[in-house]
């Protein structure tokens, strides 16, 4: 039972362990259907609500996502939000990823910034939720606080989230209560949908195993839909979960919502079924169902869709070795066509991420670059000029300061700086402009900026970015290998393949790093990543080279895909890790990813230009 009004939003896990919201109108349509109860048949069609969301179906009975063209089940969860949240407002915050289009952010962290924005905060930091980000409310940016990197946020109004108060409606708790547990299930409705959903549990069987979720191939996060990778961990006990300000369920409330919604078993779970303690028998799967099941379920779907003028497609590839796969395969179609899709099932790709072996003697150097191997040891402190010194070859004094905002401290330019800080020796008031970008900042603000960075006698604007001197930055000590080897990459059937191998170990962190003195993990290395072995392939590794002798092609910080901290992460310039597919979007083909990649090296000041200075 509740003890507040709440707004309800539903929520899917993605591969980095990470609850991302359904949209408003999504979720409006997922609720609806759990109130409706059993009659609902139990079974949610999210591209009824969205169509870019049609190959998902929703299982309320054991509160997870299935995707019908893949077969990938993720775990859903209902949560509980403070009306007078972002959610309960219909405000989303989104930011813009690097195709070009918005991605809102994580429930608890869009509401942690309209909690800032409200109550007027120039900013927010998002580091005491585990992001490295700054939110400016003024130029309306995310920054990396490692990188300095800046990306458009947006706040935009959408609907509100369903709104639920009091008890909380039967039809929540999936399956259906104990006492009516033993009573066989009835559809009200006559649709192909329900039809379908009954016809496959009559077909399963009372004594059927539970579904064992298949691994597949993860994607990246930012993306307007659920991507595609492998199932993620089991979802918690308690479905129903409260956020924010919102008062906790009541315990008892709390532990039979989380008994009445069982998360899907593994092989690894124990032997007791769902919802013990409730006498419901196990609920069947589909591991069980065998060719001749599928066939007459075939049959069964055909006579239904064509009876409801819903047009039918082959499914091919129902063999195969185990049992779990011509099932998802079969149910797979039976769902699809009962959702009108007109799609024609294959077996999903596998995800390669490796080339076959390859011996010593087929291993070739890289004409034109010396030597097969570059090794980076522990920053050397510069020494010698001091911030002031190195600023004044970058700036121009300004006497009579311009009638707007320093973006760094947000005070006027015609008043002092308002950077709280250190004080810098610099008088408060002066004001320079950069030479190159014609951007005006406050001294105080430039000499306190560059002192809380590399201190490498280089400048970013912060502005647009343009780089002053030669800029380097915190990798820690490793090895970088590259050569040829005699396999082709997908969309460049006609040379052979650049591989690089990064390896850099465990260590302490020096002086440069967010936490000087304490222990940094290193996950995942040797790390492998390919190009191409053509001309723009080539130039492409000799920049990357400058890139490592510059120390940017890693870093040390907060990992996005696992929330680990201190630890090494990529550091902005992204490498192909995949070999023979794209299944995570860091493979081939794909035909802008060597332009892409100039452009991210530019943005860290590796140019042509830069081949030359270091032969200099």
């Amino acid at each position: 039972m509740l003890l507040a009004s709440a707004v309800v939003v539903w929520e899917w896990l993605n591969e980095h362990g990470r609850w991302r919201p359904y949209s408003p109108a999504v979720s409006h349509h997922i609720e609806a259907v759990a109130r409706a109860g059993p009659r609902a048949g139990g079974s949610v069609v999210l591209g009824q609500a969205d169509s870019r969301l049609a190959p998902y179906i929703i299982d309320l009975q054991s509160m997870h996502q299935f995707r019908q063209d893949t077969g990938t089940i993720r775990p859903v969860r209902r949560s509980y939000y403070d009306p007078s949240s972002a959610p309960g407002k219909g405000v989303v915050w989104e930011w813009e990823n690097d195709s070009g289009t918005w991605t809102p952010y994580d429930m608890d962290v869009g509401i942690t910034i309209q909690r800032a924005y409200e109550k007027q905060h120039p900013w927010v930091d998002l580091s005491a939720i585990g992001f490295c980000y700054v939110i400016d409310f003024a130029t309306m940016g995310q920054i990396n606080r490692q990188t300095q990197r800046k990306r458009r946020v947006r706040r935009r109004l959408d609907m509100v989230y369903p709104l639920v108060s009091g008890t909380l409606p039967k039809s929540q708790s999936w399956p259906a209560s104990p006492g009516a547990a033993a009573a066989p299930p009835v559809p009200a409705c006559t649709c192909p949908q329900c039809l379908l959903v009954m016809s496959v549990k009559a077909a399963a069987g009372p004594s059927a195993a539970t579904l064992q979720p298949r691994k597949a191939a993860p994607a990246p996060p930012a993306t307007p839909k659920p991507p595609l990778p492998a199932a993620g961990p089991k979802a918690p006990d308690g479905v129903a979960v409260v956020r924010g300000s919102l008062k906790p369920l009541a315990a008892q409330g709390g532990r039979r919502q989380a008994a009445s919604t069982p998360a899907l078993s593994s092989a690894s779970a124990s032997g007791s079924p769902p919802g013990v303690g409730s006498g419901k028998a196990p609920r069947p799967g589909l591991g069980t169902l065998n060719r001749s099941h599928l066939q007459r379920l075939a049959i069964a779907q055909s006579r239904v869709l064509i009876a409801s003028g819903v047009p039918t497609v082959p499914v091919k590839n129902l063999t195969g070795s185990s049992p779990v796969n011509p099932a998802l395969a079969g149910i797979t179609g039976i769902l699809m066509s009962a959702a009108g899709l007109p799609v024609c099932l294959t077996r999903p790709p596998k995800l390669v991420l490796h080339p076959p072996p390859v011996s010593k003697s087929e291993i070739q150097s890289i004409p034109g670059i010396s030597h097969s191997c570059r090794k980076t040891t522990k920053k050397q402190a510069k020494k010698g000029k001091t911030p002031e010194e190195v600023l004044k070859k970058y700036l121009q004094k300004v006497r009579h300061p311009p009638d707007e905002d320093c973006t760094i401290c947000m005070e006027r330019l015609s008043a002092p700086s308002g950077y709280k800080g250190p004080q810098p020796a610099v008088k408060p008031d002066l004001v320079g402009k950069l030479v190159k970008c014609s951007h005006v900042f406050h001294l105080h603000c430039l000499v306190a900026m560059y002192n809380n960075g590399n201190k490498d006698g280089s400048l970013q604007c912060p502005t647009c970015k343009t780089i002053y001197g030669v800029k380097t930055g915190t990798q820690p000590p490793g090895k970088m290998e590259y050569h040829i080897i005699p396999h082709a990459l997908p969309g460049h059937a006609d040379c052979k393949t650049i591989r690089i191998i990064y390896n850099i170990p465990p260590g302490v962190q020096g002086p440069e790093h967010p936490n000087p003195g304490k222990s940094f993990t290193a996950r995942g290395f040797p790390r492998h990543c390919y190009l191409p072995d053509s001309e723009k392939g080539r130039k492409v590794l000799k920049l990357l080279l400058v890139a490592w002798d510059r120390r940017l092609i890693f870093a040390i910080g907060t990992s996005s895909t696992t929330g680990e901290s201190d630890t090494v992460i990529w550091n902005e310039i992204h490498h192909k890790t995949e070999f023979g597919s794209n299944l995570t979007g860091h493979g081939y083909p794909d035909i802008n990813y060597l332009d892409n990649v100039l452009a991210e090296l530019a943005a860290q000041g590796i140019t042509e230009e830069s081949l030359a200075q270091e032969k200099d």
